[in-house]
């Protein structure tokens, strides 16, 4: 395994299907012309690659500036715990230190509370904010 990261927007539309449907997040997938213009118009993407294979990617949004919401991040099952994720999200923090307000919604869920944890988070639930969602 040679994975090397890069940030690129105009990924082709059978690398995202494979990508989100294998970790079955299929309610991107079953509008893929929107899921691919979501995709273009985010604030920045950066990409885990294998050779041709896009095995990652987190996405975020927002103004850049004051802050970014950090929309998505997936590794292919293949390529989980493996530390991918963590340096999407390091180098993804990284190129925007400077924005004070970074946000992300996900479920719940022990793994997915440590992760976050470890990568300077703080849940909602304990600390003296309150988040809300609507979500349809």
């Amino acid at each position: 395994m040679n994975v090397h990261f890069k940030y690129e927007k105009n990924i082709q539309i059978e690398h995202l299907e494979t990508l989100y449907n294998d970790v079955q997040w299929y309610a991107y997938t079953q509008d893929l012309a929107v899921l691919q213009t979501a995709i273009t118009q985010s604030l920045d993407v950066l990409t885990a690659w294998d050779g041709e294979e896009l095995v990652g990617l987190v996405r975020v949004v927002g103004d850049g500036l004051t802050i970014l919401y950090i929309q998505d991040i997936l590794i292919l099952n293949a390529y989980q715990n493996q530390g991918i994720a963590t340096q999407l999200m390091q180098q993804i923090l990284e190129k925007y230190h400077h924005i004070r307000q970074k946000v992300l919604l996900t479920e719940e869920a022990a793994d997915v509370r440590h992760f976050y944890e470890k990568n300077g988070f703080t849940s909602c639930d304990q600390g003296s904010l309150v988040a809300f969602a609507q979500v349809r």
